[in-house]
């Protein structure tokens, strides 16, 4: 079993166009790594570059140590899901499952125990005997994780593998895929995504793609309380950024003083705050401003404040008589929920 990855410094290009450059990441035995990031990022590419389905111009791939860079995807033992399930309709669900057991050569009477026990821990059992278009999108794709778990693969591949089903079916395949990972504990799972709640719900770590490139790398607790960048903040949750000088005195947003603990990572010229964070009414580093939108969510109002030109964003428990547009409002905020960013990023 090739357990655990490592890229070092694996760069993919298409006609002289780098679509992912010098990726330096390492997923130990027993990790879900996410690779979040936007469409064009990279990610795709990298995971494509562990299943052999795509050639580096540059730098290896390593699966359990081994170097798997010029062997072909048949050889290198992952088990891979994509986002459209990829089922042969003509086959019932233990065939597709059986599929890569086959393709393996594995013997006929340890297919059939195989098969039976990856359908058992997908909870698909009883649906054995059925083709995929008998069955639901969310079981489509469990029989799909069931095909890739059949080969007991060291590495397990996970390519927008819920990004097909509604919000509800969604929610109950995270639930599953983090079972999955408890009862699977030697197995690397490489998860690509756009979906932030999937990747803080799942992944050991996060290692955020823009533009081809490793923007960041860590716990998502890490990546959440402090991010590295403005980008990282942004795409790792929702986050309120605005520019501040920090100088001998202090941080100073918009002629007001803010207190931030911990120091400024060298130069610094945005101060992140999550809107959960931001409070309504008098407190510590208060910002007044008007109210430009008020959205209702449930548990919580997401206020949207100008704020000297700024957009500030607050999430705060539901209010029975929420402001209105134009209404003039304080927030505030704690000088421990505050990040200072390095300079260098944009602002909205």
């Amino acid at each position: 079993m090739n357990s655990g990855i490592r890229f070092d410094s694996v760069t993919v290009a298409y006609d002289g166009n780098v679509v992912l450059d010098a990726l330096d990441l390492t997923v130990e035995p027993g990790e879900v790594m996410a690779l979040l990031g936007p469409s064009g990022s990279g990610k795709t590419t990298a995971l494509r570059a562990v299943a052999g389905f795509v050639r580096p111009v540059s730098g290896r791939v390593f699966l359990g140590g081994r170097d798997v860079t010029d062997l072909p995807p048949y050889r290198r033992g992952v088990g891979m899901v994509v986002q459209q399930y990829a089922l042969f309709p003509h086959m019932r669900v233990e065939e597709n499952v059986a599929f890569g057991l086959k393709a393996q050569k594995v013997a006929k009477g340890e297919i059939r125990g195989r098969v039976a026990q990856a359908l058992d821990m997908t909870g698909m059992a009883a649906y054995a005997r059925r083709h995929p278009r008998e069955l639901s999108g969310g079981q489509q794709q469990r029989v799909a994780i069931a095909r890739a778990l059949a080969i007991r693969p060291g590495v397990l591949l996970l390519d927008e593998p819920l990004s097909a089903l509604d919000a509800r079916l969604r929610s109950g395949m995270l639930a599953e895929l983090a079972r999955l990972h408890r009862e699977l504990p030697d197995v690397s799972i490489l998860y690509v995504t756009h979906d932030q709640v999937e990747a803080l719900t799942l992944a050991d770590r996060i290692a955020v793609m823009d533009s081809a490139r490793l923007r960041a790398y860590g716990t998502p607790r890490e990546l959440y309380r402090s991010p590295s960048d403005e980008f990282t903040a942004s795409f790792v949750g929702n986050a309120n950024l605005l520019p501040v000088t920090v100088g001998e005195e202090g941080v100073f947003f918009g002629g007001r003083r803010i207190k931030v603990s911990g120091q400024a990572p060298g130069a610094a010229d945005t101060l992140c705050v999550r809107p959960h964070l931001v409070g309504l009414g008098d407190g510590p580093n208060q910002l007044e401003g008007r109210v430009s939108e008020v959205q209702w969510r449930g548990a919580t109002h997401r206020l949207y404040v100008d704020v000297d030109g700024h957009r500030v964003m607050a999430d705060v428990r539901e209010l029975k008589d929420p402001p209105s547009h134009g209404d003039a409002v304080t927030l505030h905020f704690a000088p421990d929920d505050a990040v200072l960013l390095a300079a260098g990023g944009s602002h909205d």
